[in-house]
């Protein structure tokens, strides 16, 4: 069996694209008009709700970005203040152990002076003490020694009142005072 195949003309296969059809493009129309509709109705405002969440959404996060920074601001100057107030609190710190220790170094010195100058004062006197003990040994010595050799001389022996006497005048002709005054300068 052999099946006939008819031949459609060339120029009518495409045409029903190009060429309007009425009843095709008032069922087109139609549908699209209830599309839009239905769109309109439905998708429309679910898609402007969205639309709207999102932009708040945006809005809220730029507010409370820019709540952020300026809370971070403030912070940084509340921080860079507290800075320069401890950077000056230890500059006063600083300076108040280095007048203490100005103060504490001057006082140590006066103190050492002044101890200097007693010990000075106290060896000064223990000199003299000694000197003037000195001298009267000295002077008993001599006296011992004046008594002795004037009985060697005399080859008798003095009574006290000869040989006080004799002290006193061997004593007199004696100069002390340059002893003395040797030992205190």
């Amino acid at each position: 069996m052999t099946v006939a195949t008819v031949p459609m003309p060339i120029a009518s296969s495409g045409s029903f694209l190009i060429t309007p059809n009425v009843g095709l493009m008032v069922w087109t129309l139609v549908l699209f008009g209830v599309s839009l509709l239905i769109l309109w109705k439905l998708a429309f405002p679910r898609i402007s709700a969205a639309l709207d969440r999102r932009q708040q959404a945006i809005e809220e996060s730029i507010e409370t970005a820019e709540e952020m920074r300026r809370r971070a601001d403030e912070l940084l100057a509340e921080y860079r203040e507290r800075l320069t107030e401890a950077r000056k609190q230890a500059e006063e710190i600083i300076e108040r152990a280095r007048k203490s220790a100005e103060t504490t170094e001057r006082l140590t010195e006066e103190d050492a002076k002044q101890r200097r100058e007693e010990l000075m004062e106290r060896t000064r006197r223990e000199i003299e003490m000694e000197t003037r003990r000195a001298i009267q040994e000295i002077r008993s010595e001599v006296a011992d020694l004046t008594v002795l050799a004037t009985e060697k001389v005399t080859r008798r022996t003095l009574t006290d009142d000869d040989q006080r006497r004799l002290v006193e005048e061997t004593l007199s002709e004696l100069d002390f005072s340059a002893l003395g005054a040797g030992g205190q300068g």
